[in-house]
């Protein structure tokens, strides 16, 4: 069966109601649960930002599905550490997490005081922090000096398999980029034209027969008024072009930002109805496209509405075979 996961979304709820509604999303039917990683929220309204790498060791004891995590390896999450914290919660839940590594964002990655380099500079910082996780993981003693910098670093507690290394990109363009070295690729909602597209590229750039699962933004609740209100309160913040979502680095500058957003602007990238059956048909839209799992995220405060409501009469209608 294909993964479909809930989100846990740091920026928005606190780890313990995370935890609460992973526990839920299991017992509804998800099969799959996935964790944002995020120092700062998008937003006031949003208002949390708990620490990933901690949450997960405490939701992976508590609920036995497998796990996904986006994570940043730069200077706030420097690659040794992030590969220490992988090896440890692979030994201790073998098999059930996978990590995908993009570029970072400014609101999250500027608080060590370091200068915020060009895309092209955290690519390549990117690929430099893969290479040095994916060696530790494989129990070399890495020394590398480049945009990081590791001296004779070496893991002592590994785990049992290595865990699938993904790349997270949006356009076309990291996609292909990422094709020749990621794991698999994570991406997010597009329209259909614009996601077969980047699909495509991760593959034609190396990514065939790698797998490829989208992050689904949508806003349910059982009232449509209540999903259009909630998507706007939660996440006219973060409809923006993937350039301007990296750049920004305060929450104040997202919600000067977004001041201009009306409601009909969100449409164009969150899946907003209060119709099962409309968001059953969206989701198989994806998979019809030969993706290998969905993340879904309800960009909306209605968590518990949500879980069971897709749990109950969603997910059986997903063509996940």
């Amino acid at each position: 069966m294909k993964p479909i996961a809930f989100h846990a979304s740091h920026e928005q709820f606190s780890p313990s109601a995370l935890l609460r509604y992973a526990l839920l999303a299991q017992q509804a039917g998800f099969n799959a649960i996935h964790s944002s990683d995020h120092f700062q929220p998008w937003s006031h309204r949003q208002g949390q930002s708990g620490h990933a790498f901690s949450w997960l060791g405490a939701a992976m004891q508590q609920c036995s599905l497998p796990f996904g995590l986006i994570c940043a390896p730069g200077p706030r999450h420097h690659p040794a550490i992030v590969a220490q914290s992988i090896a440890t919660l692979t030994e201790l839940f073998p098999d059930r997490l996978w990590v995908a590594l993009g570029s970072g964002e400014a609101i999250n990655e500027r608080i060590t005081g370091q200068p915020w380099p060009s895309k092209t500079q955290r690519n390549e910082r990117l690929l430099e922090c893969f290479d040095i996780i994916h060696r530790l993981l494989d129990g070399q003693t890495v020394t590398h000096r480049g945009r990081v910098c590791a001296e004779e670093a070496r893991l002592y507690t590994l785990p049992r398999e290595r865990p699938r290394l993904l790349g997270a990109a949006i356009t076309e363009e990291t996609a292909h980029w990422m094709g020749s070295w990621a794991e698999g690729l994570l991406t997010i909602s597009q329209p259909p034209e614009t996601l077969d597209r980047v699909i495509t590229r991760f593959r034609d750039g190396g990514g065939v027969d790698k797998p490829v699962y989208v992050k689904v933004q949508l806003s349910y609740a059982r009232d449509k008024a209540q999903a259009v209100a909630g998507a706007f309160d939660q996440w006219r913040t973060n409809i923006f072009d993937s350039s301007i979502l990296a750049d920004l680095w305060r929450p104040e500058q997202f919600e000067s930002l977004a001041a201009f957003v009306k409601q009909s602007d969100l449409e164009q990238s969150v899946h907003i109805s209060n119709d099962i059956n409309q968001h059953a048909e969206w989701l198989n839209q994806y998979l019809s496209m030969g993706v290998d799992g969905l993340i879904l995220h309800n960009v909306n405060r209605e968590q518990e509405a949500f879980i069971e409501d897709f749990g109950q009469s969603v997910i059986p209608q997903l063509k996940t075979a």
